[in-house]
This record gives structure tokens, C-alpha cells and sequence, in this order.
């Protein structure tokens, strides 16, 4: 028996907030830096996590108000959300290296009913996202906004090990929502800092990822 309450449930659809508020910022200073492809596909993955997000903490404020337990809600958030960091990875490395080819790896796996490519195409996406973030904020001179990325990324790798755990527990729901809120609040940040540091006035070369 899942232990949600109501007020859990609620609390589940703060990173999704941190998270969606933070793509807007960062799709809005990277629009002009990015081919119609690589933003298409930045943008429908960052869309695709937020509504994944969405889609889970709404199935905890259903169980926990009693309405009902639609798994399905539940269980689609996986492979949603990581097909969406994924997008968004290839999305953001295409922007630096302008290997458009790249999106290739983007398309959606075949229906797979285990867990261990959904957490590495998850991982993978996460990876490519951070360090391409990173690598942005060492070209605003912002170095230290690299730790940022960093903490958000290690807090996305923690929730996956705390996925692995009894979530019938609270206590283990609370850790896993204190994580969540940490890490997407540090994204969040880093990319506000970003904002501020003149990210979107930042020039790119063709292919310089240095």
C-alpha cells in the first residue's frame, strides 16, 4: 500500500514547476543559437519531461485524495521522461557541434518492458544536457555556475537510486521529493544565472565545443 499524501502530492509538482520555468528561460536565450532541428528537438524534450512530471504527481494527488489508482499515469512518467532527456541532450550537443546527424540517436527505442534503457537513454540525455550547460556557462565566464549543473545532475542520479527503493515508505517519498526539489532548484538557478551572465546575446562558432 503506497503511503501518498495529499500534501506529498502537491509538493511533486514543485520540480516539475523548477524544471518547466528553467526550459522556458533556457529555450528562449538558446533559440537563436540552435537550427530548426536541434531546437525542435530541445524544445519537445524539455515539453516531454514536464508533462512526464506532471503526468506522476498527478497520479499521487489522485491516489491520495482517494479518487482513484491509475497506474498508467504512474508508470509511463519512465520512459516519457527519459526519451524527453534524451531529446533535449541531442537537441543541445547538436547546438555546439552542428552535427544535425546526431538527432538520429533521438528516436524513440522499441517497446521495451523493462526499465534498463529508459535509465540509460535517461542518464544519457542528463549527461549530454549538464555538460553542454556547463560548457555554456564557462564561455559566460561563469565557471563557478558549473557546480550548479553539476548538483543538479548527481541529485537526478540519487533519485534514480532512490527509485529502486520501497516508495511505499513516506519517509522515503519525503527523501526522494527533498532531492528532487534541490536538484531542479539548482537547474533552475544555473540557468537564471546564465540568463543574467548575457546568455543569449553569447556568440557560438560553428562547431566550437571548446
Amino acid at each position: 500500500m503506497k503511503d501518498y499524501s495529499v500534501m506529498m502530492a502537491l509538493v511533486d509538482f514543485v520540480p516539475v514547476a523548477l524544471f518547466g520555468a528553467a526550459a522556458v528561460i533556457l529555450m528562449r536565450d538558446l533559440y537563436n543559437k540552435m537550427s530548426k532541428g536541434a531546437f525542435a528537438l530541445f524544445a519537445a524534450g524539455c515539453i516531454d519531461i514536464v508533462c512526464a512530471g506532471g503526468l506522476k504527481a498527478l497520479y499521487k494527488l489522485l491516489y491520495a485524495a482517494g479518487v482513484c489508482d491509475f497506474a498508467p499515469l504512474n508508470t509511463l512518467m519512465l520512459p516519457l521522461q527519459s526519451i524527453g532527456f534524451m531529446l533535449a541532450g541531442v537537441g543541445a550537443v547538436a547546438m555546439l557541434t552542428h552535427r544535425q546527424k546526431a538527432a538520429a540517436l533521438a528516436v524513440a527505442p522499441p517497446v521495451f518492458s523493462g526499465t534498463f534503457v529508459f535509465v540509460t537513454l535517461m542518464v544519457a540525455g542528463l549527461g549530454m544536457l549538464n555538460t553542454v550547460l556547463s560548457v555554456l556557462a564557462a564561455k559566460c565566464r561563469k565557471g563557478w555556475v558549473i557546480a550548479l549543473f553539476v548538483l543538479s545532475f548527481v541529485c537526478s542520479l540519487c533519485m534514480g537510486y532512490l527509485a529502486s527503493r520501497d516508495f511505499t515508505q513516506a519517509a522515503m517519498n519525503w527523501l526522494a521529493e527533498a532531492v528532487n526539489v534541490m536538484g531542479q532548484g539548482a537547474f533552475l538557478l544555473g540557468a537564471v544565472l546564465l540568463h543574467k551572465a548575457g546568455l543569449a546575446a553569447l556568440h557560438l562558432r560553428d562547431g566550437d565545443v571548446a
